[in-house]
């Protein structure tokens, strides 16, 4: 049971650090170019839970498979 509450908490921050990178591409569209775009996500908190949820899903799935 807390291997899922841990799988849908990864999920979770997955979905919204990708959320946050896909509303931050208008930065593109205003003028701003990709060098900019992507200093910019790499310096955002929001961004990083997409990492953070990846690590956690992985995690949880590699130590199922032992």
């Amino acid at each position: 049971m807390i291997r899922i509450f841990f799988f849908l908490v990864g999920f979770a921050l997955l979905v919204i650090g990708l959320t946050f990178s896909i509303l931050y591409l208008n930065l593109l569209t205003i003028g701003y170019n990709f060098s900019f775009y992507v200093n910019f996500i790499i310096r955002r908190i929001e961004c990083w839970y997409s990492i953070i949820g990846i690590i956690i899903m992985l995690t949880i799935i590699l130590k199922g498979e032992k």
